[in-house]
Order: C-alpha cells, then structure tokens, then sequence
C-alpha cells in the first residue's frame, strides 16, 4: 500500500530539496527530516515493549520500541542521509547496507555489494530517497525478503507513479511510504519535476 505524506512542513521540505541554491549540507539535513516524518508514519501503528529504566522517582517501567527488532538498510549512496536519519532517532536498531548500480544505457540496477546482517523475524526499513522506475528498489526487496524478515517498509523522499506501479506489481505486500509523488518519468527515466541526482547534491559530486 502507498501512504503520501500531506504536511504542508514535508511539502516545503521537498521545495527546499528542489532548489539548486541548496547547499550539500542542508541537502542532507533537510532529506534527514523528511525520513524522521516518514519513519513517524511508518511506525505509528507499531506495537511496544515494556522497558524498565532508571528514572528520578526510581525504577519504573514505560512502553517503548522494541528497536533491536528493527533493522533500516539503505541503497547507496544517496540514502545514507536517511540511514543516518533514521539511527539517530532509534539508535539501538541495525544498519544494513546495498549498493545498485544504474547502467544508463539499459536503465536497469546492478547488485555489487551486501552487506545485510541477519534480519530473520525483524522488520526491516528500506531507504532510498528516489523511486524512479523502480528496478533497484524491486531488486533490493527481492535481496532482503529471502533473508526472511517479518516485515518491509519502504521509506522515499520522491517517487514517480510509474515506479511505484512497477514495485506494486512486483510486490504487493509492501508498504511504501512516500513524502512526494511527482508527475512522471522522462525518455530518460528520470523523475520530472523531482530534484536531480540526489547523491551528487547531498556529497558534491555533480559535474559541471
């Protein structure tokens, strides 16, 4: 299932993202953000723990999440902003990582590099800041459900609906959690309006 963020502060954060003012920094900080309202959503139906825990009035116990259940793996490089995002709000989950390459040519992902610890039983974050056409994201859902977790959330900043038709089709079972659906993909298979490369905005990498 879909679920689009409607915030007018998540809206203005994406026009931030689209501004080429935008520096690297604040690139990352403001993509940082948004993942923080998408995790908030993702995760608001989750179920608790009881926690005991020190306090001023002494032991007492508290619900919480049960975050060594919870593992964020992110595509890089563009989606280490969210991955950093994410640790920071739940510090005791886990991190996992996937590195796709696009070939220009045929547009399709390459899987070079997994490095996804064990997540058997857990539920497992998966963060990318662009959904174009949706090939490395249905290849990395392909990667991590034959590691058998529990369940998989999607988290993206930007998405086209043809991808998002594309992974839907492929894997319905998914919750996808979105903070932008744009208009549409280019013959370049680029996301119109989105925002560029989102790697080589958040670390500078963009050729002039």
């Amino acid at each position: 299932m879909i679920h689009e963020l409607t915030n007018p502060i998540t809206k203005t954060l994406i026009t931030r993202l689209r501004d080429n003012r935008t520096k690297a920094l604040v690139f990352r900080h403001t993509i940082k953000e948004i993942t923080k309202q998408l995790i908030y959503e993702a995760l608001k139906e989750s179920s608790t723990v009881e926690q005991n825990i020190d306090t001023w009035q002494g032991k007492k116990s508290f619900n919480t999440l049960d975050e060594e259940n919870i593992m964020v793996v992110t595509i890089l490089r563009a989606g280490l902003p969210m991955l950093e995002s994410a640790m920071e709000l739940l510090p005791n989950i886990t991190a996992g990582f996937l590195a796709m390459k696009r070939d220009e040519t045929t547009h399709k992902s390459v899987l070079y590099y997994d490095r996804v610890p064990d997540c058997k039983d857990k539920v497992v974050l998966l963060v990318d800041p662009m959904l174009a056409t949706g090939g490395s994201l249905n290849d990395a859902l392909d990667v991590i459900k034959s590691k058998e977790p529990t369940k998989i959330i999607s988290l993206n900043i930007i998405c086209a609906p043809e991808g998002l038709k594309n992974v839907e089709q492929n894997h319905s079972d998914i919750d996808i959690f979105v903070a932008q659906i744009d208009e549409k993909l280019n013959d370049d298979m680029f996301i119109i309006p989105g925002l560029g490369d989102a790697g080589d905005r958040a670390y500078n990498t963009i050729e002039e």
